[in-house]
């Protein structure tokens, strides 16, 4: 069983920028890939960016890239998403999750555990 909690959301305004943490229980968090998605009122939960078990593997939805960067750290059983150049369309809650697999995926039905997200609002 894995736990995934989510943190560093809040509120910002156009053009500036959040570092989201997902912090992960568990002593195998390194065999696992992760991945961002978001979801806004009245959409369905969408990608935004995975990483792999290593960190030597990224991928990004067109929409984000350029603007946000995955990483993770082993070490503390983290994966991060800074988000810069925010706009106000990348207001959603957005989860982590993990993917037993270690395997970058980009489909929600991929990934085997979810964080419970962390609500990020961008102002115009």
């Amino acid at each position: 069983q894995v736990q995934l909690v989510e943190s560093g959301g809040g509120l910002v305004q156009a053009g500036g920028s959040l570092r989201l943490s997902c912090a992960a229980s568990g002593s195998t968090f390194s065999r696992y890939a992760m991945g961002w998605f978001r979801q806004a009122p009245g959409k369905e939960r969408e990608f935004v960016a995975a990483i792999s078990w290593s960190g030597g593997t990224t991928y990004y939805a067109d929409s984000v890239k350029g603007r946000f960067t995955i990483s993770r750290d082993n070490a503390k059983n983290t994966v991060y998403l800074q988000m810069n150049s925010l706009k106000p369309e990348d207001t959603a809650v957005y989860y982590c999750a993990a993917d037993l697999s270690s395997r970058v995926r980009t489909t929600t039905r991929a990934y085997d555990y979810w964080g419970q997200g962390t609500q990020v609002t961008v102002s115009s």
